[in-house]
């Protein structure tokens, strides 16, 4: 078979694929197709079917700042307590060690179950009687995961509270305690970018309730405590915005980018938080332990 035949072969088969077109060209340079090497045009063909990029370049360079591993303010190289050594045989090595974190925390985040849009108040808006399933199943879920769970904070809006308080009866071993925080409120935490058109709210409500949300945020993103010996497992029942506000936060994505995600009603957001300060999330908006028929988003 001649060379342009089977150059014509290839191409009809794979298109512009590199594999092939880098085999034709061995193989006709080894004179397997049954000419001498003789045209240097040819090969100039084969060149212009390649990729443009190398294998060298190829990889895309990294953007954006570095990672902040003193996000929470809370890395033991970064604190200086002021206080003067109580003799000169003291290490101050071994004083940082005795500061650092040793534990992990386990943050789950869980969007309220779904509730009645149609209350004028905050006490009319309870769940629907779907969205009572909704929270047995999320307890249901998370009973499921085997883990001890040290505390159960919720917002104090009613349909957090009631979904908490479902989600409350499922988790194993001596009760867990229920606390109630008004930080973890729903509200409007930065602006979005892109904006969008079905939803603005005035300047006031972002000043008010984005100093709120990253108060929220603050008090119980953090890595553990020097103190704390074990693992911890903490659940945090609260609202879309929140959540979603948190984890653009925790991981150092732009805030702006929040409005982004959806998140279904008694979804799963679990993070992690290592002692040296890094973050991973585990799960975004885990809703699959629903039946398709339960799930909504409102």
């Amino acid at each position: 078979m001649s060379y342009r035949k089977t150059f014509k072969l290839i191409c009809g088969v794979a298109g512009s694929s590199a594999v092939l077109v880098f085999a034709a060209a061995a193989a006709e340079s080894r004179g397997l197709f049954g000419e001498r090497r003789a045209d240097a045009s040819r090969f100039t063909v084969l060149r212009a079917a390649q990729p443009a990029w190398a294998p060298a370049n190829h990889t895309p360079a990294p953007t954006g700042h570095a990672w902040d591993f003193n996000w929470d303010k809370r890395d033991p190289s970064a604190l200086s307590n002021g206080k003067k050594k109580e003799s000169p045989a003291e290490d101050p090595s071994s004083e940082r060690d005795n500061g650092k974190p040793k534990a992990t925390r386990h943050i789950l985040l869980i969007r309220h179950s779904q509730y009645n849009l149609s209350g004028n108040s905050d006490k009319e808006r309870i769940l629907t009687p779907l969205g009572r399933e909704q929270a047995e199943l999320t307890g249901q879920r998370l009973a499921a995961l085997g883990m001890k769970y040290d505390v159960l904070i919720h917002s104090s809006m009613s349909r957090a509270v009631e979904t908490a308080n479902i989600i409350s009866k499922h988790l194993p071993g001596p009760g867990v305690d229920l606390v109630s925080c008004d930080l973890l409120r729903e509200g409007a935490p930065i602006e979005p970018v892109p904006p969008v058109t079905h939803w603005k709210p005035d300047a006031v409500q972002y000043h008010e309730d984005g100093a709120r949300i990253e108060a929220a945020f603050r008090r119980y993103i953090h890595r553990a405590d020097p103190k704390q010996k074990e693992d911890s497992y903490e659940i945090i029942v609260c609202h879309a915005n929140v959540i979603r506000y948190f984890v653009c936060r925790a991981l150092q994505f732009p805030p702006e980018g929040w409005l982004r995600m959806g998140l279904n009603n008694g979804s799963i957001t679990w993070l992690t938080i290592r002692p040296s300060g890094r973050v991973a999330l585990r799960t975004l908006g885990d809703s699959g332990f629903m039946p398709p028929d339960k799930l909504t988003r409102t």
